[in-house]
């Protein structure tokens, strides 16, 4: 393919911090590169740097004459009074405005033009800044962390648009579904890369068997180099008289192999946060009840009738579209806000701790210092004090950023402040609006583990669709309409949201006279599939979720999720075969 973007030796910092040294990365036409990495490894950064935003310290972008380029930041900002027809509209002309803008809007679901672009949800702002973009036809486009904020409906949508697109992506993401289904390529920036990038042809599945073998051949490397470097230390020990240029080669030789080991076990030391919700050990049989509940918000009724009881080791994960009150009902159950009808009953001295997805209770003035520690020095940890160093340590900050204001950290920096400072306060209840936002996923795995060994109730909401499948023990889906279900998981509830996009076939009656008989426009072929056509999708939807199931059991096995994710597509395939098998038997009986 040919080439679009080329980048020789790219050099960036943050301030004192080298992000990466001596990058070198290329993309070509119909490329769809997945980027992932830790939290502060320079993601973000080197996205400015190919977007033009921001230049690196040393080192350059070349791009192909011409080719035009797209870039969705993962803040997203619009100018005051701007309506969302006005945003697309912007820059293009006339006969582009008339032929694309519709087209813009229909593909990111947008039913209304003229809504002010201010006044739109995190989700759907993320949809127009994107849409945005595609209008401008680009060549490559640029996108970080576009699923934040997104509901399952808006995941899918980008999904089918970088999948069906004939422009080459670049996306940070730590959305694990998300790269599996979008990227034809993978790479992730750390430091435990020789040349600070590992990059790898297929999604991201095949990203991990890769980067295993690049471990384990680390590993052995590593074993190799500490083997050579002790034998030539206890030569030198020896006290060889260095006079002969033999002796010399030798000595510099042995100097050599020390630096050589030393560099690749920096490299290999990499750290994950240590993520652990104190439950307060409550045993109270009922934390929190709520009877008949109803919640309109701006004359549209969000959610009615609402039962629900959360007791210790319940893990109820809310699905919903953007916008459908997941939020809300969040706020209710905190006490931030009252429901208009029905009752919220609270055990006595319940204590919530209460993770914002927008991060209010963050000071971006106050240094990490303070924001880690606001009493002094130090913190109290389940009832052991632990000076702030140490602890921001076990958040994978380094001393020298002590100082560093937290409004100048990254968004995944900021999360792990927030969860540090939420970690002090031992909860009855975990109340977590987006905790995943911009965690890496090395981060994410440990917030996992820590949220399936939380002994209290916990609320779940969440785009990482892996994380609330994984984590839940039920899920309660709302409509947005004030309908409201409980499913027993989130494929679960997935599953009810493909069978509302689908036509379902009709429920065989009891009577006799009123059962389904196929009329004469179909063979006799046909009518016996008719017949059993329902108990094949019954059974197929089943071998889905057992096929699903097993790609969760699977996420720690990369030659496994390989196997099982394949023949979960599969499934997928037969499910989707035969609802249209269905729909064109149901057509013939109708005489289409």
């Amino acid at each position: 393919m040919p080439l679009l973007v080329s980048c020789q030796a790219l050099t960036a910092s943050f301030g004192a911090n080298r992000l990466f040294e001596d990058l070198s990365l290329s993309i070509s036409d119909g490329d769809r590169l997945g980027l992932i990495g830790p939290n502060g490894s320079g993601k973000s950064t080197l996205l400015d740097i190919l977007a033009g935003v921001r230049p690196p310290d040393s080192g350059g972008v070349a791009m192909r004459k011409g080719a035009r380029l797209g870039y969705v930041a993962q803040d997203v900002a619009f100018p005051p009074e701007v309506s969302v027809g006005q945003v697309l509209e912007r820059g293009l002309t006339e006969a582009d405005k008339l032929k694309l803008v519709p087209q813009a809007l229909g593909q990111a679901g947008f039913e209304n033009g003229d809504a002010l672009a201010t006044s739109l949800s995190g989700g759907w702002k993320r949809r127009l800044a994107i849409a945005r973009e595609l209008v401008r036809q680009p060549d490559i486009l640029l996108l970080d962390e576009p699923t934040n904020h997104l509901d399952l409906e808006g995941n899918l949508l980008v999904e089918r648009l970088l999948r069906a697109a004939p422009f080459a992506s670049v996306v940070v993401s730590h959305d694990r579904y998300f790269l599996e289904n979008t990227a034809t390529e993978m790479a992730e920036l750390a430091r435990l890369y020789p040349g600070g990038l590992f990059r790898v042809k297929g999604n991201y599945s095949e990203f991990l068997a890769r980067k295993e073998e690049f471990i384990h051949a680390q590993a052995r490397q590593q074993q190799s180099l500490a083997t050579q470097v002790r034998r030539e230390l206890e030569w030198l020990r020896r006290g060889p008289k260095a006079r002969t240029t033999k002796s010399k080669a030798r000595i510099d030789a042995a100097g050599r192999l020390i630096g050589e080991l030393a560099e690749v076990t920096a490299r290999q030391q990499t750290g994950a946060a240590q993520i652990d919700f104190t439950a307060s050990g409550r045993r109270t049989k009922n934390l929190l009840e709520a009877q008949g509940v109803d919640k309109q918000l701006g004359g549209r009724k969000l959610f009615a009738g609402l039962d629900l009881v959360l007791r210790p080791g319940v893990r109820l994960g809310l699905a919903g579209a953007n916008g459908s009150g997941k939020t809300t009902l969040l706020r209710i159950m905190n006490g931030e806000i009252a429901a208009d009808a029905g009752s919220v009953e609270r055990a006595d001295g319940l204590r919530v701790v209460y993770f914002d997805q927008n991060r209010l209770q963050l000071d971006p003035q106050v240094t990490l210092r303070r924001a880690l520690a606001p009493e002094g020095d130090s913190v109290i940890y389940r009832d052991q004090i632990v000076h702030v160093a140490g602890w921001a340590k076990r958040f994978l900050f380094r001393p020298e950023q002590l100082e560093t204001q937290v409004g100048r950290l990254s968004g995944g920096e900021q999360a792990r402040v927030l969860i540090a400072r939420l970690m002090l306060q031992p909860a009855d209840l975990l109340l977590l609006d987006e905790p995943t936002n911009d965690l890496d996923i090395p981060t994410l795995e440990v917030l996992e583990e820590s949220l399936l060994e939380f002994t209290g109730a916990l609320v779940l909401v969440t785009h990482d669709r892996y994380l609330l499948d994984r984590v839940s023990t039920a899920v309660l889906g709302l409509d947005g309409e004030g309908g409201v279900s409980l499913f027993a998981d989130y494929s679960q509830w997935e599953q009810a949201q493909s069978a509302r996009r689908k036509p379902k076939p009709a429920a065989k009656a009891a009577e006799p006279q009123l059962a389904a008989q196929p009329k004469k426009r179909l063979s006799y072929l046909d009518s016996r599939e008719w017949e059993s056509i329902e108990e094949k999708i019954h059974l197929a939807d089943q071998d889905l979720e057992r096929k699903k199931a097993a790609l969760q059991d699977a996420s720690s096995d990369a030659a496994r999720l390989r196997v099982c994710y394949q023949e979960m597509l599969a499934a997928q395939a037969e499910v989707d075969r035969l609802y249209a098998r269905w729909a064109e038997l149901e057509a013939k009986l109708q005489g289409a």
